[in-house]
C-alpha cells in the first residue's frame, strides 16, 4: 500500500514527507527511493517519543540522521516536555524542526499553549 501511495503521489507532482519512527522506517523509505517510487531529494520528518517508536534523545536524533540518505533534507521534533529540547537538537545538527500543538500543549509546566507562542518560543 505504501508503494502505490508513493507512485500516486509521484505521479501527482507531490513531495512526500516521510514521517520515520524508527530506523526500520527509514530502510524502508530508502528502499521506495531506490525503486524510484519517491523523487530526490526525499524529505524526512524524524519523529522521536511517539510511544513504541524510538526515544527521545540526542543519540537517538543523531544514529536517525546518520542513516538518511545523502542529500535528504530532514526536520526532527519530539513529543511533550520534549519539544524544544529536540527542536533546539535538530537545529544544532543542521535539520529543520516542528513545533505545534499536534505535538505538546504546553507553554511551561502547566501553562497552556497556542501554536503561535510555540513558534515563537
Amino acid at each position: 500500500m505504501l508503494r502505490k501511495m508513493a507512485e500516486l503521489t509521484k505521479q501527482w507532482g507531490v513531495k512526500p514527507e516521510l514521517e520515520v519512527f524508527e530506523l526500520g522506517h527509514i530502510r524502508f523509505a530508502t528502499q521506495m527511493i531506490a525503486e524510484g517510487l519517491i523523487a530526490d531529494p526525499p524529505m524526512f520528518q524524524i519523529c522521536l517519543g511517539i510511544p513504541w517508536g524510538a526515544d527521545q534523545s540526542v543519540d537517538t536524533m543523531k544514529v536517525m540522521k546518520d542513516h538518511l540518505p545523502v542529500g535528504a533534507t530532514w526536520a526532527g521534533f519530539g513529543i511533550s516536555r520534549m519539544q524544544m529540547p529536540m527542536a533546539a537538537t535538530a537545529i544544532a545538527m543542521g535539520g529543520n524542526i516542528r513545533v505545534g500543538l499536534e505535538d505538546n500543549i504546553y507553554l511551561d509546566k502547566g501553562v497552556l499553549a497556542t501554536n503561535d507562542q510555540l513558534v515563537t518560543k
